[in-house]
C-alpha cells in the first residue's frame, strides 16, 4: 500500500516538473486517497489488536 502512493507521488511530481498541472493534481489526489485509506486502516488494526489482549 505505501508503495503505491510512493509510486503516485513520484508520478506527481515528475508530471509537475514537466508542468501538466491537471495530471499531477489527478495523481497527487490519488495518492492521498490511498494514504487516507492506510491511515484508517492502520487505526483499525491498532484498535483491534488492543481489543483483543
Amino acid at each position: 500500500m505505501i508503495r503505491l502512493i510512493v509510486i503516485f507521488l513520484i508520478i506527481a511530481l515528475v508530471a509537475a516538473v514537466l508542468g501538466f498541472g491537471g495530471i499531477a493534481e489527478g495523481f497527487a489526489g490519488i495518492a492521498r486517497i490511498i494514504f487516507y485509506v492506510f491511515i484508517v486502516l492502520l487505526v483499525i488494526s491498532l484498535i483491534s489488536r488492543l481489543l483483543r489482549r
